[in-house]
C-alpha cells in the first residue's frame, strides 16, 4: 500500500514539474486554452440570445397588423410576423370580408376565407422556420412547411403592396377555392428619408499640407514603411543564429511489451516479469553553431543588405509621392489661373460690347461691330464653361492622389510663383545625382545581396561544428529506486562530402545575379544622367520664357489700352480692340504656362537629382 502511495505520489510530482516548466517557458500556450475562444463569437451568442427573446415577446404580443395569405391568417407584429392556423368550420365555407380600422397602424384589414384541405398536415413550430431553431414554443401557433408564408429577411420592412391593386375574386362555388393573396395598403409606412448626398466642401491647401497628407494617406507608400518593418522582423530573426538553442522535454508514459508477456507464457522469462512499467523522462539540451563556414553571417549579411533595399525604395516611394502630388497641384494652379484669365476675357468683351452699342446709339458705330464683339463675348463665355470644366477635373484628380473623400475638392492657397532657382552648373548636377539617387544604391545593395547568398551556398561544402550539451532524467514508478539523471557534452561536426552538385548550382545562380545587378547599375546611371539633361535644359528654357511673357503681358495691356483709346475716339476700329484683347488673353495664358512649365522642370530636376526641397 506504501508503495504504491509513493508511485502516485512521484507521478503527480513530476506532473506538476512539467506543467511548471511549460507555463514559465510557454506562457501564452499555457493560455492559449483560456483565450482559444475569440470574444466576437461570444458577441454573438449574446445577440442571438437577445433576438430570440425578442421574437418570443413580439409573437405574444396583442398589437397585430392581420394579412390573409393562401395558407392561412398571417400577423404582423412589430414587423415580426407569424402564422395562424386555419380553422375548419363544419358547415359549408362562406367566403366574407370584413375590414374594420386599427388603431395600432393606422388601418389594416381583417379576412375569414374559406378553408383549405392541407391544414391537417404535419406543423412545424414557426419559430423554427424563422431562426432553424429547435427549441419548442408553446405560446406560438404552428404551420405546415406548406403554409407557411415567405418571410422577408431581419431587418428590411415588409413591402406593401401599390395601390389600385386588383381584389380577389371569390369563388362562387363552395366546393372549390380560389386561395389569394389579399395586400394591405398601408398608407402611412415607415420608410427612412432618402438620404441626401453629402454636401460639396472646398478645402483650401497649401503645397506643403498637401504633401504632407500624400504621405499619410498614400497606400503604396505605407506599404513600403510596412515592408521595412518585416525586413527588420527577418534582421532578428537571422541575428538569432549567433545564440545557444536550448530546449527541454518530457514523457510520461505506461508501458507494457507483447515480447515480455510472450515470454512468459511460454515459460522462457520469469513470472511477473511482463507487468506494466510507468516512467517519466526528461531531457534539457543546450546546442551552439561555434562554426558554420560563414553560412551564419553571410545570412545575418544579407538580412541587414534587404532591409537596406527596403528602407532605400521608401525614399524613392516618398521622392515619386513628392513628385506626382507637386505635378497635380501645379495642374490645379494652372486650371485656376486658365478660369481666372477667362473670366477676365469675359469681362473684356463686355466692356467692348458696350463701347460698341454705346456708339451704334450716338450714330458713329455700326452694327456690324455690334455683332463682332456679341461674337467675341459668346466665345470667351465658352472658354470659361470649358475652363471651369478642367478646374473640377484637376480637383478630382488631386483629391484621388491625396486618398481624400468625394465629397472635398481641393483649392490652391497659394498663387502662381517661381518655385525656386537652381544655380548649379550641369555636371556637377550630373554628379550630385549619382551620390544621391537611391536607385542607384539599390543596385548595390541587390549585388551584395547576391554576393551574400553565394556565400551561403558554399558554405553547405564545409564543414559544421556544434557544441551540444544534455542533460537527462529517468524514474520508474514501478521499482524501489528514486529519481536517475545524467548528462552528455560534445562537439558535434558534420561534413557534406558530396550533394550531387546542388550548392555549386548554387552558387552560380547566384553569380548570375550579381552580373545582373551590376548590369541594371549600369543601365539605372545612364537613365539618371538623361533625366537630369533633359530636366536641366527644360528649366534653363523655362527660365527664358518666363521673363519674354512676363515682358509680353505688359505690352498686351499697353496695346489694349490703346485700342480701346482709339476705338472711343473714332480713329480705331472694333477689330482693333478684339485683337488686343485676345493677344492679351493669350499672353496671360503663356506667361502662366511658363511660369508653372519651370516648376514643373525644377520639381523634376529635383527628383532625377534626388534632392528635397526645404
Amino acid at each position: 500500500m506504501t508503495k504504491n502511495f509513493m508511485n502516485l505520489y512521484r507521478f503527480l510530482l513530476h506532473s506538476s514539474w512539467v506543467a511548471i516548466a511549460i507555463t514559465i517557458f510557454f506562457p501564452a500556450s499555457a493560455r492559449s486554452e483560456e483565450n482559444s475562444r475569440p470574444s466576437w463569437l461570444q458577441q454573438q451568442r449574446a445577440i442571438l440570445n437577445h433576438n430570440k427573446s425578442k421574437l418570443l415577446a413580439q409573437a405574444s404580443g396583442s398589437a397585430a397588423d392581420l394579412i390573409v395569405s393562401p395558407r392561412g391568417l398571417s400577423t404582423q407584429t412589430n414587423g415580426v410576423f407569424s402564422t395562424q392556423p386555419v380553422i375548419k368550420s363544419p358547415s359549408p365555407p362562406t367566403p366574407l370580408a370584413q375590414v374594420h380600422s386599427s388603431e395600432t397602424s393606422g388601418r389594416s384589414m381583417e379576412f375569414v376565407r374559406p378553408d383549405s384541405d392541407d391544414t391537417n398536415n404535419s406543423e412545424q413550430n414557426i419559430y423554427k422556420y424563422i431562426r432553424n431553431d429547435t427549441t419548442p414554443s408553446k405560446n406560438l401557433p404552428k404551420h405546415s412547411d406548406s403554409q407557411l408564408p415567405n418571410y422577408p429577411p431581419e431587418g428590411i420592412p415588409p413591402q406593401s403592396p401599390a395601390s389600385g391593386f386588383p381584389q380577389p375574386s371569390i369563388n362562387s362555388d363552395p366546393g372549390k377555392t380560389s386561395p389569394a393573396v389579399i395586400p394591405v395598403k398601408n398608407q402611412s409606412p415607415e420608410h427612412p428619408p432618402t438620404p441626401h448626398p453629402p454636401k460639396t466642401e472646398l478645402q483650401s491647401l497649401t503645397l506643403e499640407q498637401a504633401l504632407e497628407i500624400a504621405k499619410q494617406n498614400n497606400p503604396e507608400f505605407q506599404s513600403a514603411l510596412l515592408r521595412v518593418k518585416r525586413s527588420q522582423a527577418v534582421l532578428r530573426e537571422a541575428q538569432a543564429e549567433w545564440y545557444p538553442k536550448v530546449n527541454i522535454n518530457g514523457v510520461i508514459e505506461n508501458t507494457r511489451s507483447a515480447s515480455d508477456q510472450l515470454a512468459v507464457e511460454k515459460g522462457v522469462a520469469p513470472p511477473n516479469t511482463d507487468e506494466a512499467v510507468t516512467q517519466f523522462t526528461g531531457q534539457a539540451e543546450l546546442r551552439y553553431s561555434i562554426f558554420t563556414s560563414g553560412r551564419r553571417s553571410a545570412t545575418v549579411r544579407e538580412a541587414e543588405e534587404r532591409l537596406r533595399v527596403d528602407k532605400l525604395d521608401v525614399e524613392a516611394k516618398y521622392q515619386t509621392l513628392r513628385l506626382n502630388t507637386t505635378l497635380r497641384y501645379y495642374d490645379l494652379q494652372a486650371a485656376d489661373e486658365q478660369v481666372r484669365i477667362s473670366k477676365s476675357a469675359v469681362e473684356n468683351a463686355q466692356a467692348s460690347l458696350r463701347d460698341a452699342q454705346a456708339l451704334e446709339q450716338a450714330g458713329v458705330g455700326t452694327r456690324f461691330d455690334v455683332l463682332r464683339s456679341q461674337v467675341n463675348l459668346a466665345n470667351a463665355q465658352q472658354d470659361v464653361t470649358n475652363a471651369l470644366s478642367q478646374q473640377s477635373i484637376a480637383r478630382r484628380r488631386l483629391a484621388t492622389l491625396l486618398s481624400l473623400p468625394s465629397n472635398v475638392n481641393i483649392v490652391t492657397a497659394e498663387p502662381v510663383k517661381i518655385a525656386g532657382l537652381w544655380d548649379a552648373p550641369l555636371e556637377p548636377t550630373i554628379i550630385q545625382a549619382f551620390e544621391r539617387r537611391s536607385e542607384l544604391q539599390q543596385r548595390l545593395a541587390e549585388r551584395n545581396i547576391a554576393q551574400q547568398r553565394r556565400r551561403q551556398a558554399l558554405s553547405a561544402k564545409g564543414p559544421q561544428v556544434d557544441f551540444v550539451a544534455t542533460y537527462d532524467l529517468l524514474d520508474q514508478y514501478n521499482d524501489d529506486i528514486s529519481v536517475t539523471d545524467g548528462y552528455s557534452i560534445g562537439v558535434r561536426a558534420s561534413l557534406n562530402l558530396y550533394d550531387g552538385g546542388a550548392a555549386k548550382a548554387r552558387a552560380n545562380q547566384a553569380k548570375t545575379d550579381m552580373a545582373i545587378a551590376e548590369t541594371n547599375f549600369a543601365s539605372q546611371r545612364d537613365q539618371i544622367r538623361f533625366e537630369v539633361e533633359q530636366f536641366y535644359s527644360q528649366l534653363q528654357s523655362s527660365q527664358e520664357n518666363v521673363q519674354t511673357a512676363t515682358l509680353a503681358l505688359e505690352q498686351a495691356k499697353e496695346a489694349l489700352r490703346l485700342a480701346r483709346l482709339r476705338f472711343q475716339a473714332g480713329v480705331g476700329t472694333q477689330t482693333d480692340v478684339i485683337s488686343a484683347e485676345n493677344d492679351l488673353t493669350r499672353a496671360e495664358g503663356n506667361r502662366i504656362t511658363a511660369i508653372l512649365d519651370y516648376n514643373r522642370a525644377f520639381a523634376n530636376l529635383e527628383r532625377a537629382v534626388g534632392t528635397v526641397s526645404k
